[in-house]
């Protein structure tokens, strides 16, 4: 999946009409009553109706333009709404274009009441690119969320929603990275992927003395609406309440529940084939898990040969999240795109979940501009056509998980190749859970589904003030699922460390 590819397919939004009376066309200035009700209306009736592939039609000097020519098409940050009004949030627009030519409708929403933010031509610079005429109304193709999350007299960017229903954040010192996603369908099935999209959002204005703020959206796609309430808090860690009701127009078997997206290029596990003079390179190192059963999983990404997916399974999921817990600047060496800031993402569901799986993508890429890793949760069952199907859960984008556990960390996890079919496996741990113990009260546990797990070796390393456990894998019946953990009797002292190695 490349960035600049798999962002497509914006809508224009035709004129919609709720049972209550409340019409969203994109002609009119007349305010209308709105409350979150009237987004799950409009969802509900899009289900129900055949679906409208998008309308991307643009101007002339619009049309077919360039990477670079989109990037020079700038939104004016004076014209920001919200901005003369001194409010703790501002928001600023995207021209359509490039790869977002379709056009989304964008409502503020004040006093209980709706009306459309008008799109204005001279609200952007156009670089070389000929500007539409003055009165055009072209509509946005998303928008960002500033706020003064590093310093109380700057507006930093906070947020952006940009491209089918992909949006992203950063918390306090951190630069973005990884994506979030409104729904996913059919990811890494074979017939291929539908990207549902976002097609129009309601900003609510906020108080002056507002601590959040909070974005309503619309979604669509060949086989489902939905409708989205998000609860943006920003800080040291940045934090969307997400409220989703979904209403498939056919039973989706493979339905993706709040996912994330990310890039890992290559680490020390993998870094054979690169030749790079940084040691790491990734927006995420790790898919970290906390199930139903009380177990807390840590799986370290990888950059496949091949297409590989992997399926966790559960029963009311505590949370899940692509992590990025390597926090140095010597891990990779990278002065322009600063991977240690790159922040983590991490899904709390809130209720009872049921049965299904936490799935992760891994996609080859030989480029690290390809988001080439997927992670979400799929029910057990389809979510049925015709039926109302509703989700609450919070997103953390930070350095961390919201509750760091008090087991220790696998930290770094090295590969060697020690010939053909044997490889030397080298993990690092961290935690105060291993602070003081005698070397001989601690005990590895090793484990693969085939193969023979040779040479298990536990020592304290001193150097990360924690531990070091390696040993070595023979086998020619790759894959290989690995499992380890240290434990002191029958207490457990780390996380579960779990791989799946393939040559």
């Amino acid at each position: 999946m490349n960035r600049r590819q798999v962002l497509t397919g914006l809508a224009a939004i035709p004129l919609l009409q709720s049972q209550t009376g409340a019409s969203f066309a994109q002609a009119t200035d007349k305010p209308q009553p709105f409350d979150p009700s009237v987004v799950r209306q409009l969802a509900r009736e899009l289900a129900g109706k055949p679906y409208q592939a998008p309308d991307s039609k643009l101007p002339g000097s619009l049309t077919n333009i360039s990477y670079d020519a989109y990037r020079a098409i700038r939104f004016n940050p004076e014209r920001a709404l919200w901005r003369s009004d001194r409010l703790p949030f501002q928001v600023q627009f995207f021209h359509r274009g490039f790869l977002y030519a379709n056009r989304v409708n964008i409502f503020e929403v004040t006093g209980g009441q709706a009306k459309p933010v008008p799109y204005r031509a001279e609200d952007f610079s156009f670089g070389d690119t000929q500007p539409p005429s003055p009165d055009s109304d072209l509509g946005f193709g998303g928008f960002r969320v500033h706020a003064p999350i590093n310093r109380p007299d700057y507006y930093d960017e906070l947020c952006v929603f940009l491209g089918a229903s992909y949006f992203r954040a950063v918390a306090k010192g951190e630069q973005y990275g990884l994506s979030a996603r409104g729904l996913t369908v059919d990811t890494g099935q074979s017939g291929g992927e539908e990207f549902p999209l976002f097609k129009a959002f309601w900003l609510e204005r906020p108080s002056p003395d507002a601590s959040s703020m909070v974005v309503h959206a619309l979604l669509d796609s060949k086989s489902v609406a939905g409708a989205y309430r998000f609860t943006i808090r920003p800080g040291d860690t940045t934090v969307f309440d997400v409220e989703a009701a979904i209403y498939p127009r056919v039973d989706l078997h493979h339905a993706g529940l709040a996912p994330m997206t990310s890039m890992f290029f290559f680490g020390p596990n993998d870094a054979a084939d690169t030749a790079d003079f940084r040691p790491a390179v990734h927006d995420s190192e790790g898919l970290g898990i906390f199930n139903g059963r009380g177990e807390q999983l840590w799986r370290p990404l990888c950059n496949p040969r091949d297409l590989q997916i992997s399926s966790f399974a559960d029963q009311n999921p505590r949370g899940f999240g692509l992590m990025q817990r390597e926090r140095k600047f010597e891990a990779y060496q990278d002065l322009e795109s600063r991977f240690e800031l790159r922040p983590s993402l991490w899904a709390e569901p809130i209720g009872d979940w049921g049965e299904g799986v936490v799935k992760l993508v891994e996609i080859p890429t030989r480029e690290e501009v390809h988001d080439n890793i997927a992670a979400f949760w799929e029910p057990k069952g389809p979510l049925r056509a015709k039926g109302e199907h509703t989700y609450t859960y919070r997103l953390h984008w930070g350095p961390d998980t919201p509750k760091p556990s008090s087991l220790a960390r696998f930290t770094r996890t090295g590969v060697s190749a020690r010939g053909d079919n044997d490889r030397l496996f080298v993990l690092d741990i961290t935690g105060d859970k291993l602070k003081g113990l005698d070397p001989g009260s601690v005990r590895a546990e090793v484990t693969s589904n085939k193969g023979e797990i040779r040479n298990v070796v536990s020592v304290p390393n001193p150097l990360i003030d924690g531990w070091r456990l390696s040993f070595n894998l023979t086998t020619d019946q790759p894959p290989i699922e690995l499992r380890a953990i240290l434990m002191a009797g029958d207490t457990a002292l780390t996380e579960v460390w779990v791989y799946r190695w393939v040559p």
